[in-house]
């Protein structure tokens, strides 16, 4: 086989206007019309003759005119490779290098009116050269291969020495050119050569010439710019950048899913467009990019493909439904727009089998054009910690999936405990229970307890650990109980099927007999558990007559008088208890009448009178010697001496008490006389507590208020400083056991700021440990409540949860701090809240921020607690200019005023008492409760008595207003308070004065 020819180039030269009216009439036989005749002109050499002779290779040729000098008669003939070429009319072939349709249609009419004539084609000169192959090899001649518009070809022949030929070509369209060497061996052999380059061109109805496009983009890459829209870029050569661009898109998705599947439009079948910017996505679908250069209506070769997933955005709306304790229900919203193979259901959970944590997939769901999809899991551990996620995973090649986010956390609830015996004896019950059957080790589980509960008249309630499955309850004996043992979770609990247990009446308890006369007798007893009556019979010993009570007794009488007896007579008496119609064994005893005698009664009396009169006269020598012993003393220590008892208590109407009496009456006699008998067993006439309730007092009438102040604060506030002195020894002597446990010492901020014992907030908790229930926070009274305040030191990071359990067990929906969490570098309160709007945990409490708004000198926050199905929305002041152990600025008084009239205007329609604090919930915590208070205080009355209110705040929580200059503040800030109530009443008497005028 010889070798194809060398260096193949073409080259379209235009024809002169004037020559081709000159040689019009040659070409307009013999033109290249159509396909239908070029293809019937194949002119081809007969191979027993000789080469066909071509013009040399200088001289131009016309092509179509009779340059064929073969005697054989023209054949029809066609290629054997035509038919092929002609039916493949689908795939790459026929897009690149192919003529564009909107480029052949530019010039047409689109608005459908006549118009002239297009001017007539002019012919275009066609050159085609070549080099002969590479030596050595043998060859007789080449053959010239033409094709038009893929359906029109024409094959010649030219010999060995020809290099060049030149045809005129008739008509607009795409052109195919190709050149092959062949060479001749005996009489009818014909070898050809492949050709070695087969040259592309399209001449338009215009004559221009356009070549071949034969580059390809480099580098395609696709950058996803959101779930709907992505970006694509390439590279290509200096020489096509001019050149324009075919994107072509097309889904992988839509081949892979089923008819009820899919999701998406767009793309299901190729998109071309020019511009980059591909747009319509769908979430979670598979696309691919391929990039074409177009040089007028060619279009050059693919790029290679490139492909690219968009993430689904997730499913929304996760919820779940609980179906008992070993089933629940996931329902969930899928996204409006996007595609996807399938839900995944997962579940995390400790497998008691493997001893591990794990995610394992539960459950695959197709995915269907429905908005909504559900599935029920079962066959879950009951009491046991369960997290949920259901994913959307794509149909892409690797799978993608969205999102983990979308996770629900669940504790299901217990099984039923099954009471297996009860027994009950001394009073005792012994209760029996199992639960679960062959279950999982309850150390695993999320199961905190049990609780027993026997309901009868009374209501007896026991918690158990969870590991003990028994229980003894100390029940009164004679009542019905309705018995039931309860699982209990932190978010739900299941009860035992219901057991009746009736215990019989127990016999009264020392039966005695009282009062006993010649015809009567009282009996008495004590009562013995529950009883609804009680029957008496007495009966005369030796004798078989009955005397029989009355009627049954009431259970809630255990004494009773029997009548009509004989005189100096024994009798054999029982008592029986009835509860609920069962009688228990009765009690019996003996009892005798007395026997007629003189009336005791003149004895008793004559008794009396005598003792009367001798205990008459010896107080009165009593008396006597001691006025006597004591004269000479009256004159030592100053008979003159007054105490005056009236200032003890000065604020209202003094209380009856009987040793007040004592001193009014005694006050009329020599003082040095009461002095050292009287004071010395009366010590402190306030309280037997100490100075538990001390009450200091100190009522100023706000008319005097300005000049009261100028008085206090002369000498460098001298006498506010003995005002201050007096309050620091309130509350010494009151106990604080519960903070000075070794369990409780690390819930304190500070060693010397403890809660007081009988006013501390006590925590509720399932947990029975000693020091569970304790929280450095104290109940102050208000002005409207005697718990309207809890005071409270500022969290710590061990004590944030204990926190918000007092808020949410103490439905308080104001919490007021009065700190910063940082001041001069020291940290002053824990950060108690979420920092942003994620929900967060605080132990069993899940607090989530709703907003926050900033002011100049505090900020405002709205939290939502919520525990298991309880939900309260709480609101938080905090104000940010206040010094810790000092007070605002002067100008900062009229702010902090404004900061307390706002949080009370807020908390009129709050419930539970409000929650301060600070850092250590007694300085800036007691200066805000004490001008709350006097702000309601001023509004009612004319007068005040700060100095009463601080005293009655310390006695029910340490050091409160801690230090003398914010004691002083609140003086300054009730000033403040009166002058603008003062400006209310001129106001106010100028608006009447002007409407009394009119």
């Amino acid at each position: 086989v010889p070798y194809p020819p060398r260096n193949i180039s073409v080259q379209i030269i235009p024809i002169n206007r004037n020559n081709w009216e000159e040689h019009s009439g040659n070409f307009a036989e013999e033109s290249f019309l159509g396909p239908q005749e070029i293809i019937k002109q194949e002119k081809m050499s007969h191979p027993s003759e000789s080469p066909t002779e071509i013009p040399a290779a200088n001289t131009s040729a016309a092509w179509l005119g009779d340059h064929s000098n073969s005697s054989e008669p023209e054949t029809t003939l066609q290629p054997s490779w035509w038919s092929n070429e002609a039916e493949s009319s689908e795939g790459e072939e026929e897009f690149v290098n192919a003529v564009s349709n909107d480029y052949e249609a530019s010039d047409a009419n689109r608005s459908g009116r006549p118009t002239a004539e297009p001017p007539p084609f002019l012919p275009v000169q066609m050159v085609l050269t070549w080099l002969p192959p590479k030596p050595p090899t043998a060859f007789d001649g080449f053959h010239i291969h033409i094709e038009r518009e893929e359906n029109s070809t024409e094959f010649l022949t030219v010999s060995e020495d020809t290099h060049k030929f030149v045809a005129e070509l008739k008509e607009p369209g795409k052109y195919k050119l190709s050149v092959t060497t062949f060479s001749s061996s005996g009489s009818c052999e014909v070898r050809g050569s492949q050709s070695a380059k087969t040259l592309s061109f399209y001449i338009s109805p215009t004559g221009e010439w356009i070549e071949e496009l034969t580059e390809k983009p480099q580098h395609v890459t696709v950058t996803v710019l959101s779930s709907t829209t992505a970006l694509t870029s390439w590279t290509a050569s200096h020489e096509s950048s001019g050149n324009s661009t075919i994107v072509s898109v097309l889904s992988l998705t839509c081949q892979k899913q089923k008819e009820s599947q899919r999701l998406e439009k767009h793309y299901c079948t190729e998109v071309n467009s020019s511009s980059s910017l591909i747009e319509n996505l769908v979430p979670g679908a598979q696309y691919q990019v391929v990039v074409y250069l177009r040089k007028g209506p060619l279009v050059g070769p693919p790029s290679d493909p490139v492909t690219f997933s968009i993430v689904p955005t997730g499913i929304k709306d996760l919820t779940l439904y609980p179906l008992g304790p070993t089933a629940v229900v996931l329902s969930w919203n899928r996204p409006f727009l996007g595609v996807f193979r399938k839900y995944v259901v997962e579940m995390f959970y400790f497998n008691p089998s493997t001893m591990t944590s794990e995610w394992t997939t539960y459950y695959e769901i197709a995915a269907t054009v429905s908005l909504t999809a559900s599935v029920r899991i079962a066959n879950l551990l009951p009491a046991w910690y369960y997290n949920f996620r259901v994913t959307m995973v794509t149909w892409g090649d690797p799978e993608l999936s969205c999102c983990d986010s979308s996770t629900i956390s669940f504790i299901t609830a217990p099984v039923a405990p099954k009471i297996t015996s009860v027994e009950y004896y001394n009073h005792l019950l012994y209760i029996t229970w199992t639960y679960g059957g062959d279950g999982p080790d309850l150390s695993h589980s999320r199961m905190l307890h049990w609780m027993v509960v026997a309901e009868g008249k009374k209501k007896i309630k026991k918690s158990v650990t969870r590991n003990v499955m028994t229980a003894v309850l100390s029940l009164p004996p004679g009542d019905i109980y309705n018995l039931s043992v309860t699982a209990c979770t932190e978010r739900g609990s299941n009860t035992s099927m219901p057991q009746l247990v009736k215990l019989e009446p127990a016999p009264p308890k020392s039966l005695f007999a009282v009062n006993k006369t010649q015809t009567s007798v009282t009996l008495l007893w004590v009562e013995e558990g529950v009883a609804d009556f009680f029957e008496v019979y007495c009966q005369q010993a030796g004798s078989a007559q009955e005397t029989k009570v009355q009627e049954p007794v009431t259970v809630s009488s255990h004494v009773v008088t029997i009548s009509s007896l004989t005189p100096a007579t024994s009798y054999n008496c029982s008592v029986t208890t009835f509860s609920h119609n069962s009688p228990s064994v009765p009690t019996f005893i003996a009892v005798s009448t007395m026997v007629t005698e003189m009336n005791p009664n003149v004895v008793v009396i004559s008794v009396l009178a005598i003792l009367s009169i001798l205990l008459i006269g010896l107080l009165l020598v009593t008396l006597v010697v001691l006025r006597r012993k004591h004269l000479q003393m009256a004159r030592e220590c100053g008979a003159g001496t007054f105490v005056n008892f009236a200032s003890l208590e000065r604020d209202g109407k003094l209380p009856y008490n009987w040793r007040r009496s004592v001193f009014a009456f005694l006050t009329l006699l020599p003082s040095c006389l009461w002095t050292d008998y009287l004071l010395a067993f009366y010590v402190n006439p306030w309280s037997k507590n100490g100075l538990k309730k001390r009450k200091l007092t100190n009522p100023v009438q706000l008319d005097d208020f300005d000049g009261y102040i100028k008085d206090m604060a002369k000498d460098s506030d001298y006498k506010f400083s003995l005002q201050f002195e007096e309050l620091k020894l309130i509350g010494l002597d009151i106990p604080h056991f519960a903070a000075d446990l070794p369990m409780n010492r690390c819930k304190n901020r500070y060693t010397n700021i403890l809660p007081y014992d009988f006013s501390r907030v006590r925590l509720v908790s399932m947990n029975e440990e000693e020091g569970s229930d304790y929280i450095n926070a104290n109940y102050i009274p208000g002005y409207n409540s005697p718990q309207e305040y809890i005071a409270t030191q500022g969290p710590l990071p061990e004590t944030r949860n204990d926190f918000w359990k007092m808020v949410l067990q103490q439905k308080s929906q104001i919490i007021v701090m009065l700190t910063q969490c940082n001041e001069k570098r020291r940290v002053k309160c824990d950060h108690y809240w979420p920092f942003t709007e994620d929900p967060v945990a605080y132990g069993d409490i899940t607090v989530e921020m709703l907003s926050e708004e900033e002011h100049t000198d505090w900020v405002y926050r709205s939290f939502r607690i919520s525990y298991a199905d309880e939900v309260q929305d709480v609101m938080h002041f905090n104000f940010t200019a206040w010094p810790d152990h000092g007070v605002p600025t002067t100008n900062a008084a009229e702010s902090i005023l404004q900061f307390v009239q706002m949080v009370r205007q807020k908390s009129a329609k709050a419930k539970g008492p409000m929650v301060i604090h600070c850092s250590a919930g007694v300085g800036r915590t007691g200066t805000f409760i004490a001008l709350d208070r006097l702000l309601q205080h001023i509004r009612d009355h004319e007068f005040v008595d700060i100095l009463g209110l601080v005293s009655d705040m310390r006695s029910y929580r340490m050091s409160m207003v801690q230090t003398e200059e914010q004691y002083i503040f609140i003086h300054q800030c009730v000033q403040l308070m009166w002058q603008k109530k003062k400006q209310q009443f001129c106001i106010s008497d100028v608006i009447y004065e002007n409407v009394s005028k009119s």
